[in-house]
């Protein structure tokens, strides 16, 4: 896939996507109540969303340069969290393969942020859940 615009290095589908992802949890809330797996899957998604956006309000440190990387570590940490939920609770496998990326191209960003301000890197976390038998049924 070809890179478009404000997305550098990223196609434009993947970039679509992690926007779909990010506002499925109200979207669907609004459509009217849920249950199962859905239920769940809202739940965790709003969960991540309400950290995501809490942790990206930063003060200012007087270091552009810092002050980004402490806004965008929580926005990545947000999709892949996303990612995930969708891993574990969609039944397509497009989806499925396209929220395996963001999870892996998520994680390299944020370990290039830390190196980039010579921090120390994060602890490194398990690789993306697969769907449980139950969910794939």
């Amino acid at each position: 896939m070809q890179a478009h615009g404000w997305f550098p290095g990223r196609s434009t589908s993947r970039a679509a996507t992690l926007v779909l992802l990010a506002f499925l949890s109200p979207l669907a809330v609004a459509a009217g109540p849920v249950s199962g797996p859905e239920a769940v899957y809202l739940k965790e998604n709003e969960v991540a969303m309400d950290r995501m956006m809490n942790d990206m309000s930063v003060s200012p440190s007087g270091d552009i340069d810092h002050d980004f990387v402490a806004m965008m570590i929580p926005h990545h940490q947000g999709a892949i969290d996303m990612a995930r939920a969708e891993l574990r609770y969609g039944k397509s496998e497009q989806l499925r393969r396209i929220a395996q990326e963001i999870v892996v191209e998520q994680q390299q960003e944020i370990v290039a942020m830390h190196v980039a301000l010579g921090q120390a890197l994060p602890f490194p976390s398990p690789a993306p859940d697969q769907m449980s038998k139950e969910n794939k049924q």
